[in-house]
């Protein structure tokens, strides 16, 4: 099964937006992500409806954010972009009438919704700046500079 990785890669162009004093284009974004501009703009589109980011059209337009990283959690996120599935693994529905399939069913049903409950939680819990915070501190361990990496953002 293909995992969805819409929520790690806005969330890695979020950050890249937050690095910038410029607004970065759908273009930009797609090389930075190793995808294409049209991936970029609809996973982006998500986030402008919900008011997370900005854009403009023509010369010096892109987007950018519209709002403080504070103020937004990896949870927001996640409904931005259409809270696709969390967990990639499901039950049997093959045989519906069978007693054993029922009994084994709700029993991985409750598991996967707790599980479920709790990433969510956790994923309320984790904001855009401390996902900012925690890449500085690598830059820093790194001993790197924001103007080393420059070319990257």
């Amino acid at each position: 099964m293909k995992r969805d990785s819409r929520l790690s890669g806005v969330l890695h162009c979020l950050l890249h937006l937050a690095e910038l004093d410029r607004p970065a284009t759908s273009e930009w974004l797609a090389q930075v992500m190793q995808t294409n501009p049209v991936v970029i703009r609809r996973l982006m589109a998500g986030l402008r409806d919900t008011g997370f980011v900005a854009s403009a059209k023509g010369h010096g337009g892109g987007w950018v954010l519209s709002c403080s990283l504070e103020h937004i959690t990896l949870r927001d996120i996640h409904e931005a972009v259409g809270a696709p599935e969390l967990l990639a693994v499901g039950h049997r529905e093959d045989s519906p009438g069978c007693l054993v399939e029922q009994a084994v069913n709700a029993a991985l049903e409750h598991a996967y919704r707790d599980a479920r409950e709790l990433l969510l939680a956790r994923l309320g819990a984790v904001t855009l700046a401390t996902l900012s915070r925690d890449f500085h501190h690598r830059l820093a361990a790194a001993g790197r500079s924001l103007q080393q990496v420059s070319h990257e953002l």
